[in-house]
């Protein structure tokens, strides 16, 4: 009886030592696949910070002799860009810039929350299924896809309805830019009314408000932030495009008068003119401040993002 009970025990002994040795290996193992994507993801973290420093940098740096050489007022406040004469005023540029991109917010935006509040709130399960797939296709068609579609319908059509021997200008970029950030606002916009909680839409309607009522009063004030930051995130995008724009805006320097005036903004005259100037001049540096100025604008609206973002989360 004695050696069996003996023998028994043994195995049971080596059968435990040998489970731990292998939940120790498979611990190890565990330990150094851990280790190794926590150092890979750092260092990817690092990489992106370090060169989105290196573009910060390089622009600035470049930018900024601009300055040794014409007055920050003379840029900033002069509508006289003529580099041929030395005239470096990007003050039209800016004024475009900014009328461009509040013109495309004012047809974006209503569009875009009406659509989102029909597919949140409104709209049928099938008709949710079909419309939600196609705005993401649409967030992911390429910019010059846009900007062909405005050069050959959306002119002809404008220099049809209008009697413009043109077309082209501001109201054709707007539109063209505005059919371009419509689906991205219009999808987080949607994201943001489907988090909103049940109970918030029950309590209104336990009180006899209606469905109207219920969206305007309750569901859409406690989205707002998410709505808000879908505005900004749209507006990053019209403040930045570029070849879309190039293509109906007319790319001529001078500051826009009438809807249907060709004229240029920051990103079209960069990628118009850019390519043509010497690295060490003037006329160079102008243009890379141009640049800094888009990367300053992009830079904050995202912190605002940011921040509109983490106060939603602190009120959850």
């Amino acid at each position: 009886m004695g050696a069996p009970v003996h023998n028994l025990a043994t195995k049971v002994i080596d059968a435990g030592v040998k489970k731990d040795s292998i939940v120790r290996k498979r611990h190890k193992r565990h330990m150094i696949s851990n280790t190794f994507f926590k150092n890979y993801f750092l260092f990817s973290i690092l990489a992106l910070c370090f060169v989105l420093g290196l573009v910060f940098i390089f622009i600035g740096k470049t930018a900024l002799l601009l300055f040794g050489q014409v007055s920050p007022v003379d840029f900033f406040l002069s509508f006289n860009w003529t580099p041929e004469e030395d005239a470096f005023g990007a003050a039209a540029f800016i004024v475009n810039t900014l009328s461009l991109t509040a013109l495309t917010l004012l047809i974006a935006v209503p569009i875009s929350i009406g659509m989102a509040v029909l597919t949140a709130e409104i709209a049928p399960q099938w008709m949710k299924t079909f419309v939600r797939p196609v705005l993401d296709l649409l967030v992911g068609i390429p910019s010059i896809v846009y900007g062909y579609l405005g050069l050959t319908v959306l002119l002809p059509f404008l220099r049809r309805v209008s009697g413009e021997s043109l077309g082209d200008g501001l109201l054709a970029a707007a539109l063209v830019l505005a059919l371009m950030v419509l689906p991205t606002i219009t999808r987080i916009s949607d994201d943001a009314i489907v988090a909103v909680p049940r109970k918030y839409r029950d309590a209104a309607y336990a009180l006899g408000s209606t469905r109207l009522q219920v969206i305007m009063r309750v569901v859409l004030p406690a989205s707002s932030r998410g709505v808000i930051s879908a505005v900004i995130l749209g507006m990053t995008r019209a403040v930045g495009e570029t070849m879309a724009v190039v293509m109906v805006i007319g790319n001529t320097p001078q500051l826009a008068k009438t809807l249907f005036t060709p004229t240029s903004v920051l990103t079209s005259n960069i990628v118009m003119q850019i390519s043509n100037v010497e690295f060490e001049s003037t006329w160079n540096y102008a243009l890379h401040m141009m640049a800094f100025l888009l990367l300053l604008i992009s830079f904050v609206l995202i912190l605002i993002i940011r921040i509109l973002g983490r106060k939603r989360r602190g009120q959850a």
